[in-house]
């Protein structure tokens, strides 16, 4: 059995094992894969993996031994489903492998932007705390979690655990959901979208992109947030309207945002985030940690083993 993974390099940089899934078959493993590549690179295989290669009906169509399409990742805008389909090819994904590292990743950037972390650290280097006159040396607005409102944009598994770690703090956790009150626990609030963009010091994005959710941040919404407000965006990048985000930032209507992800990756040099006030990025790394791609990992060669054994898991072209 061939099996191909077209772009390992993001997943397994070099730092973990491919042996588990060398033991199931016949393994050509490519760090990236341009799309002209693809047919070529994939021609003899049953099954390929892929992180964010795209892979369309033209490709389903002329893969004549393809079966099975393992997405390296939760999302999988990047396969198109309905040719998966028509063709019978089953196609997995890896839910819930990165859940822990998200929600980390959410208070790595709640964190840095209420207590300023990058900032004064790049002071002391400065010599600002050596030249201080005190003790200590602050010169920005420190702010306390406790009791801060944050409002969490759908609560599936990430955003569950990023309530607790919320609550952890003392936090007031609100949510929109379409989760009924019953079906929540007393301490997550049920609310609307524009009451959690009009009334949370904080608001963190977890849900899926969809035409529905597309740009569910825009210049409307964040009219109505507190200028002290912070955007957290560690879900998909076209989530937000990035030039309404900038012109939000830049005018001080918001107090500051801290981003995971961008409409467009890796970002065009014209992005308005990229040079916006307050604006906090990081190169879609969330996911990223060692044990996180570990589980990803242990999952894809548990899904190739049920799809084996005739019974697949996490079957998304069903």
């Amino acid at each position: 059995m061939k099996i191909v993974v077209l772009d390992a390099y993001t997943v397994n940089p070099g730092d973990l094992s491919w042996d588990n899934l060398k033991a199931l078959g016949d393994c050509d493993i490519y760090d990236r894969t341009l799309p002209e590549q693809i047919i070529d690179r994939a021609k003899d295989a049953e099954i390929i993996l892929t992180n964010k290669v795209l892979i369309t009906k033209e490709h389903i169509s002329k893969l004549e031994n393809l079966k099975y399409i393992g997405v390296l990742a939760t999302g999988y805008n990047n396969i198109d489903i309905l040719a998966a389909k028509e063709y019978n090819i089953i196609v997995t994904n890896i839910p819930a492998y990165s859940t822990p590292s998200v929600g980390q990743m959410v208070f790595a950037h709640i964190l840095n932007i209420t207590q300023q972390v990058k900032h004064y650290s790049d002071e002391v280097h400065n010599d600002k705390w050596t030249k201080s006159p005190d003790f200590c040396f602050y010169d920005t607005p420190l702010i306390e979690l406790l009791g801060k409102k944050i409002g969490l944009i759908s609560l599936g598994q990430t955003g569950y655990n990023t309530a607790r770690i919320a609550l952890g703090f003392g936090m007031k956790v609100w949510a929109y959901t379409s989760k009924s009150r019953l079906q929540l626990p007393p301490e997550i609030k049920k609310m609307e979208l524009d009451q959690i963009f009009r009334e949370c010091d904080i608001v963190s994005l977890h849900c899926p992109l969809t035409e529905t959710t597309r740009e569910i941040v825009n210049a409307k919404r964040l009219s109505l947030m507190k200028p002290n407000a912070i955007i957290i965006n560690t879900g998909r990048g076209q989530l937000i309207n990035e030039q309404d985000l900038a012109d939000a930032l830049n005018n001080k209507n918001i107090y500051a945002a801290g981003v995971d992800v961008l409409s467009t990756e890796p970002p065009l040099a014209d992005n308005p985030l990229l040079t916006a006030r307050n604006c906090f990025i990081t190169p879609h790394i969330a996911w990223a940690t060692s044990a996180s791609r570990e589980r990803l990992m242990n999952i894809m060669v548990n899904n190739i083993k049920s799809y084996l054994n005739g019974k697949p898991e996490n079957n998304i072209a069903i």
